[in-house]
């Protein structure tokens, strides 16, 4: 008998990985939590039957989503990681020796607990000195923070269930109320090819424009994520993502990446037409 892992990505598209077994499976107070083995894609984990991340691909979202405003802001202290459970944002941030402090709030502890022992992978420097973990709800943490940061990654789940309140008005303005007075902004923000995914990246974007002077996207390829096609969000109180790009002080840091370089990043903000549509119609 053959074993597949699928995932609705719309009522006519869905898309599967023939799985070799299955490692994990067990329900927190706030999800299902799944980790498979497959060929193809090694170990991945799944959560409420979305996929999260895989070993073989997940370095392209969590290179893309920490590294791109590390190269542009140029004194990164104290960062503020929500979601991410699975330490791969961590394990991006704590190639930097200036960091001195990552606070990771992770609404469920059995996310951790399952990543630490069956993705070490990514998992592998969640035990880092700087690291500090809070097991809260990030819209409740961030309420309580003020002028703390210099850089916030939301590392958050799909709009909906435990990720809901990280894409509203009202978690954007704390966020912009706990960064520093030149602090970046990075989220993922969902895919803009198919129509749900498309308005919700909307909704997310028209609130994150509200919240910051300087609001931009940029995208990547990670081929296990609905379409293959994925944004993220870049929301800055005074850097602009291209123009105060410091390539040449980012790549004398010499950190091994095997997706993100300082060409691609200009790229990656030039997005398709029907993509800035998208976009300018909530602008």
């Amino acid at each position: 008998m053959e074993l597949w892992f699928t995932e609705a990505h719309t009522p006519f598209v869905d898309f599967s990985i023939k799985v070799d077994r299955q490692l994990f499976s067990g329900q927190s107070d706030f999800q299902r939590i799944d980790v498979f083995d497959s060929k193809e894609f090694g170990r991945f984990l799944t959560l409420d039957g979305y996929m999260m991340l895989t070993e073989k691909d997940e370095f392209i979202y969590h290179e893309m989503i920490t590294h791109v405003p590390m190269a542009v802001h140029p004194h990164v202290k104290n960062v503020l990681v929500i979601g991410g459970g699975d330490g791969g944002v961590v394990r991006e941030l704590t190639r930097y020796p200036d960091i001195k402090s990552i606070d990771l709030v992770e609404i469920d502890e059995l996310v951790v607990e399952v990543c630490k022992k069956y993705l070490p992978q990514t998992a592998c420097r969640l035990s880092d000195p700087r690291v500090h973990i809070f097991y809260e709800d990030g819209l409740k943490f961030i309420r309580s923070c003020n002028d703390q940061y210099d850089l916030i990654i939301v590392d958050s789940t799909d709009p909906f269930g435990p990720g809901e309140g990280l894409f509203t008005r009202e978690f954007y303005g704390n966020c912009y109320k706990a960064l520093h007075e030149d602090g970046i902004l990075v989220n993922q923000h969902e895919s803009p090819f198919y129509d749900g995914d498309a308005a919700a990246m909307q909704r997310a974007h028209k609130r994150i424009v509200e919240s910051f002077p300087i609001s931009r996207i940029y995208q990547a390829q990670i081929p296990t994520y609905p379409s293959g096609y994925w944004l993220f969000g870049f929301a800055s109180k005074k850097y602009h993502p291209v123009h105060d790009l410091n390539a040449a002080a980012w790549n004398l840091l010499g950190i091994p990446t095997r997706y993100y370089n300082t060409k691609l990043h200009a790229g990656a903000f030039a997005l398709p037409t029907y993509v800035e549509e998208l976009l300018h119609d909530v602008e």
